[in-house]
């Protein structure tokens, strides 16, 4: 399965894909690390991306989350990855979308594009009614890309998530499927 933009494609990601992985990982660890969840050194190998890849693939089959990996179009290059984690079926039909993406390509609209791809298929796909976001209330060009994605801020979440160690408080935005 290929999710197709202008500049990027979005699919998950396979065995094969695992050193491009483990190469996005570290060369951005300190970078994902001031906004994402703590992580153990067993996730900075190549076995630890192909455990990764495969338990993303199980999580997919049993709808529970859709995790893919961000390419650019000209050279098949990873430059990050994007999920709907925690899918809630039932009367919810929800999910919490999370991102990363390569320093280095911050800023160049791709994540802006990416999660069009995304929300379209999260809403047209797979027929959820809501997603949700958190964000540290400092990162703002997160949230700028978020509202682009025509997100909506309802809130802080306090002491939310831990970060290196640390309870953060996270910006919640959520996107409903009527509001597209």
């Amino acid at each position: 399965m290929r999710l197709v933009g202008s500049r990027i494609f979005l699919k998950p990601l396979e065995n094969v894909d695992a050193e491009k992985s483990l190469q996005l990982e570290v060369r951005n660890r300190a970078f994902f690390q001031e906004f994402s969840i703590d992580r153990e050194e067993a996730y900075y190998t190549l076995e630890g991306q192909l455990k990764r890849i495969q338990a993303n693939q199980e999580y997919m089959n049993k709808d529970q989350s859709y995790t893919f990996g961000i390419f650019l179009h000209d050279r098949e290059e990873l430059i990050g990855s994007i999920g709907l984690y925690k899918v809630e079926r039932g009367p919810a039909q929800s999910c919490i979308v999370g991102y990363v993406l390569d320093k280095a390509q911050n800023g160049k609209g791709y994540m802006t594009e990416t999660l069009r791809l995304l929300v379209d298929y999260a809403f047209s796909e797979l027929k959820l009614h809501r997603l949700e976001a958190g964000v540290k209330p400092d990162n703002l060009g997160s949230i700028r890309v978020l509202e682009k994605g025509g997100f909506r801020k309802e809130g802080i979440a306090r002491k939310n998530i831990k970060i290196n160690g640390k309870w953060e408080d996270h910006q919640i935005l959520a996107l409903l499927n009527e509001d597209r």
